[in-house]
């Protein structure tokens, strides 16, 4: 006796269930929740993480270290002592930066800026914040020359130095205090 085979279409595996899986609308809810808690935790980080920074803010309590105290001089200190005159504090950048403008009267004095042991600062005055990190680690190289204005550019971490601050400018070898923020 012979046995006759009819091949015909596999089945494919056992039926779908009808269930509660994670269909494609349920993927799509996960994905976009996923999303928006990411982003909310992205954000906190961005905002909470300057205010931490040790190298660019100092709350009141973390003055300004005591090898960079300088004398306080006026306006007029100032070019005695470091050969340089302010000519401007200002907030730029969107209020992330703050520049400082200063002319040079006598080369020989303003030679001291280039001193590492007291390198430029300013102290916003009502909350003690120091700020001294320059844009990109910018400083002016090499010899000054009479009646040229020479800037720094510096972070301004949080914003928190804003135009009608009062700010300390620690340049050369004095301190000029109550300069007013453009």
């Amino acid at each position: 006796m012979s046995r006759q085979v009819t091949l015909g279409p596999v089945p494919a595996g056992p039926p779908a269930t009808q269930g509660r899986g994670w269909g494609p609308r349920r993927v799509r809810l996960l994905g976009a929740l996923t999303g928006v808690v990411l982003a909310v935790v992205v954000a906190g980080a961005v905002l909470w993480l300057p205010h931490r920074s040790n190298g660019d803010a100092k709350a009141a309590g973390g003055a300004v270290p005591v090898a960079w105290e300088r004398p306080v001089v006026g306006a007029s200190g100032l070019a005695e002592r470091s050969g340089v005159k302010i000519t401007q504090v200002a907030v730029t950048g969107g209020g992330g930066l703050v520049d400082l403008r200063y002319q040079v009267f006598d080369p020989n004095k303003a030679n001291a800026l280039h001193d590492k042991r007291t390198p430029p600062a300013l102290v916003e005055e009502q909350t003690g914040l120091v700020v001294n990190r320059t844009l990109m680690d910018h400083a002016h190289h090499g010899p000054y020359k009479v009646g040229v204005t020479y800037y720094l550019v510096f972070n301004n971490p949080g914003n928190l130095v804003r135009r009608g601050s009062m700010v300390t400018v620690l340049l050369g070898n004095a301190e000029v205090q109550h300069v007013v923020v453009r």
